[in-house]
């Protein structure tokens, strides 16, 4: 037996989701941003939420485990990304003070910063949503280099607003899951007045005379008037709001209704959230676009169903987000 017969048996068990190390989508693991065009990332981070379930730094283990039961090719882009753009597992970004959320955000963020002058664009898996404020340091505002220096337009898909500035700290936590998306504004790095939050649910803690009035400036698309105007109008309210600026896209699983993604750590039951199939159709309205990155963020694979509906789904949706980006990637190549 030669060892070209080992590898070709190898070559053959591939497509098998069980077999070999697992990756993200069975890529190959490189921890060298310079050779890929997608950087495929793990955020293991829980600390900067710790109002609720704590174990959202399982997330990017969960995903390499289920995601390569994905099949490889996106039927309605026509486009196989494997092919259109060189796809990596980077591997998770190194947390050596995982317990502090104020040193944790910083390591994120020099972690980005490496990623963006090598022109690597991060689809990312986390993690709580604290890990979404540093991606955006990096990424968008003045010196960067994939947006070109500019601020990026946000599109949140979220049932929280995640931009309480009137808390001073979530426990302790400064930068925290619930603050990320104000000072990314105050300071320079997210255009409000080209940025959307869509999906917003369930009952303040105190009441508002308008849910979908942003203090910060966002233009806010609750759930409840999502359901109301439907998803087509939905989509042109998104793609009037970014115009052609480069875009940054995060997704909160708890945006979703609990029958597609019960393993959350902000479970909102009890008030219709978005499911799978209407989000994968708003994110198909950013065909196109220039997507400078992208993120999962809060799931819970502790409190899972046993099936691991949550990890299938948010693969889905790490899926859906690494297909825009090559099919964007595929079209500038032409």
């Amino acid at each position: 037996m030669s060892r070209e017969d080992i590898e070709a048996r190898k070559e053959q068990m591939r497509p098998w989701y069980w077999w070999g190390v697992p990756t993200f989508f069975r890529c190959p693991w490189n921890e060298t941003p310079e050779d890929c065009d997608i950087g495929l990332v793990g955020v293991p981070h829980s600390a900067g939420n710790g109002s609720t379930e704590r174990d959202q730094h399982l997330g990017p283990r969960s995903i390499r485990h289920v995601s390569a039961r994905l099949r490889r090719a996106h039927q309605a882009f026509k486009l196989t990304p494997w092919e259109a753009a060189v796809i990596h597992d980077l591997g998770d970004v190194p947390l050596p003070e995982a317990n502090n959320n104020e040193v944790s955000v910083e390591h994120i963020q020099d972690y980005y910063e490496i990623l963006d002058e090598t022109g690597t664009r991060p689809v990312s898996f986390g993690g709580d949503h604290a890990i979404t404020g540093p991606i955006l340091k990096a990424l968008g505002g003045a010196g960067t280099n994939i947006a070109g220096g500019q601020q990026l337009s946000l599109v949140h898909f979220d049932a929280h607003r995640d931009d309480y500035e009137h808390r001073p700290h979530w426990l302790g936590a400064k930068r925290s899951a619930a603050h990320w998306a104000a000072y990314t504004v105050r300071e320079g790095h997210v255009d409000v007045e080209r940025s959307i939050q869509i999906g917003i649910r369930g009952n303040p803690n105190e009441l508002k005379a308008d849910p979908a009035e942003s203090d910060t400036g966002y233009r806010v698309v609750t759930a409840e008037e999502l359901f109301e105007i439907g998803i087509d109008r939905t989509i042109a309210i998104m793609q009037e709001r970014i115009g052609d600026h480069p875009v940054y896209i995060t997704f909160d699983l708890d945006v979703l209704d609990p029958a597609d993604a019960p393993g959350v750590a902000n479970l909102e039951a009890g008030y219709r959230g978005l499911r799978s199939f209407e989000a994968i159709r708003i994110l198909h309205g950013l065909r196109g676009r220039n997507i400078v990155g992208a993120d999962i963020v809060c799931p819970m694979p502790t409190v899972d169903n046993p099936n691991q509906i949550t990890a299938l789904t948010g693969s889905v949706l790490m899926f859906e987000m690494l297909c825009l980006i090559a099919d964007y990637l595929r079209a500038q190549s032409l």
